[in-house]
C-alpha cells in the first residue's frame, strides 16, 4: 500500500490516543514517501505510552509537517523519495507493523548500499526539524546525580576522573547521611516544580524511601519481572533455529501483562521499564547496566529536570550461558568492578544530560557513597579545581546553582 492510500480504518488496530493523533493528520501522511512514513508511525503507534516531552515533540513533529508546502515537503524529503524498495517491502504491512518495516528496512538499505543515502536524508531532515521547532527548555534548571560505590569500604582507584575538568573535586565531603540528604533535595525539588514524570529516582539495587513526587525505577523491585523474562528468553533460546534476531522480535512484541506487571499500574511508566528489560543488553542480569540504561533512557525520553541514580553492587561476570541458567550457584558480588562500573556511568550520564536543551545552565554531583569523594559541576562552579573545605552534601548541593 502507499501513503496515498491511507484511510482512517487502516488505523483501526492503534490504541486510543494514537489513532485519534493519527487520523488526524492522515491527509499529511498521504503525501510523504513510503521509507519516510513507517517511522513515523512507529513512534505514533506507542503515542498512548509516551512521555509528555515525547509526546509533544512528536504533535510538533506532524504540526509542522502540516504547515510545509507541497514544494517544501518535497525539498525537505528528497532523499527519502529517492530510496528504492524491494518487493517483499513494498507489500508489508508497515500501517499495522512500523516497527517490523524498519528493522526489515534496516536490512535492505544495507544489502543494497543506500544505508549512507538514508542517513543523509534523515540527518537533512533532523536539522530541518530543530531549527524550525526548537526544543523545550525545562521549567527549572536540570539536576543530576550518580551515587556510587555502594559496599565498597576501601579503594585505591582515582574516581572521577574524566568529570573533574568540567567541575570541582571534594576531597573532605562529610558522608554521614548523604543518601538521605540527595533524595530530600531531589523531592524538595519535585514538590517545588511539579513535572510529570520531571522527578526521577533510578537505584540499581533495592529503593530507599522516598517522596511519591519522585518517578522510582529499581532493580529489586523488577525482580519477580526478570525472572519471567529470563525463563521465556531461556525457552526461547532453546528452540532450533532461534537466532539474536529473531529472538529480539519477540521480545519487542511483549506485553507487560505478559511478564507480570499489574494491570493497574502505570501503563506509561511500566511499558518505559519493560522496554529497558527487552531492548537493553544486559539489564535483566546486571545492576549496573541497568541503572546505567534507565538513565540513560529517562534523559532521553522523558527528559526530566531531575534525575538521581544510585549504582548497586552486580554480580560477577561469568559465561553468558552460565548468567542465564536456572540452576547458577549464588550471585557473586563483584564491588570494585561495580565501582568501576558507576564511575564510568556517572560520566555517561552527565554527557546524557548536557545533550538536553538548557545545558548551559544544569548542575551535576557525582558522589562516592559513604566515602568523602565528589565532584560538582555547574554554573557556579569553577572547572578544574579542588576543594578541601568539609561539607556535607547538602551544601555542595547549595554551591553548584
Amino acid at each position: 500500500m502507499l501513503p496515498r492510500d491511507l484511510k482512517p480504518e487502516h488505523f483501526k488496530s492503534y490504541p486510543p490516543e494514537a489513532r485519534k493523533l493519527v487520523t488526524s493528520y492522515i491527509v499529511t501522511l498521504q503525501n510523504l514517501p513510503v521509507p519516510f512514513v513507517p517511522n513515523l508511525l512507529r513512534e505514533a503507534i506507542e503515542y498512548d505510552f509516551k512521555f509528555p516531552a515525547e509526546r509533544r515533540a512528536l504533535e510538533k513533529e506532524l504540526a509542522n509537517l502540516r504547515s510545509l508546502s507541497a514544494a517544501q515537503q518535497r525539498e525537505w524529503l528528497q532523499g527519502f523519495s529517492q530510496i528504492t524498495l524491494s518487493p517483499e517491502l513494498e507489500q508489508m504491512d508497515w500501517v499495522d507493523s512500523p516497527a517490523q518495516f524498519v528493522e526489515r528496512l534496516s536490512t535492505h538499505l544495507w544489502a543494497t548500499h543506500q544505508l549512507d543515502a538514508f542517513r543523509n536524508a534523515a540527518t537533512g531532515y533532523a536539522d530541518r526539524l530543530h531549527a524550525a521547532v526548537p526544543a523545550e527548555k525545562p521549567v527549572v534548571a536540570r539536576l543530576g546525580i550518580a551515587v556510587i560505590g555502594q559496599g565498597v569500604s576501601a579503594n585505591d582507584q582515582t574516581l572521577f576522573r574524566k568529570l573533574r575538568a568540567h567541575g570541582s573535586y571534594f576531597s573532605r565531603v562529610k558522608p554521614d547521611n548523604g543518601l538521605q540528604m540527595l533524595l530530600e533535595a531531589v523531592s524538595d525539588r519535585a514538590k517545588t516544580h511539579p513535572v510529570a514524570y520531571g522527578h526521577w529516582y533510578v537505584d540499581g539495587g533495592e529503593e530507599t524511601e522516598h517522596s511519591s513526587a519522585l518517578t522510582c525505577v529499581s532493580y529489586r523491585s523488577l525482580e519477580p519481572v526478570r525472572a519471567e523474562l529470563l525463563r521465556r528468553m531461556r525457552a526461547e533460546i532453546q528452540k532450533p533455529g532461534m537466532g539474536p534476531e529473531t529472538l529480539r522480535t519477540l521480545l519487542a512484541q511483549m506485553s507487560p501483562v505478559e511478564l507480570g506487571f499489574k494491570t493497574a499500574g502505570d501503563p506509561v511508566l511500566d511499558r518505559f521499564q519493560m522496554k529497558i528489560l527487552t531492548e537493553g543488553s544486559g539489564t535483566q542480569i546486571f545492576s549496573t547496566t541497568f541503572a546505567q540504561w534507565t538513565a540513560r533512557e529517562a534523559l532521553r525520553r522523558a527528559q526530566p529536570c531531575t534525575l538521581l541514580v544510585r549504582f548497586a553492587p552486580r554480580q560477577r561476570q561469568k559465561p553468558m550461558n552460565e548468567l542465564l541458567s536456572e540452576t547458577q550457584d549464588q550471585t557473586e558480588l563483584d564491588l570494585l568492578g561495580s565501582l568501576i562500573d558507576g564511575d564510568f556511568g556517572a560520566y555517561y550520564n552527565w554527557i546524557n544530560q548536557q545533550r538536553l536543551p538548557g545545558a548551559d545552565q544544569s548542575s551535576f554531583l557525582a558522589w562516592f557513597e559513604n566515602h568523602g569523594e565528589a565532584v560538582a559541576i555547574g554554573p557556579a562552579v569553577p572547572r578544574g579545581t579542588v576543594s578541601t573545605a568539609a561539607a556535607d552534601l547538602r551544601q555542595v548541593l547549595s554551591w553548584m546553582s
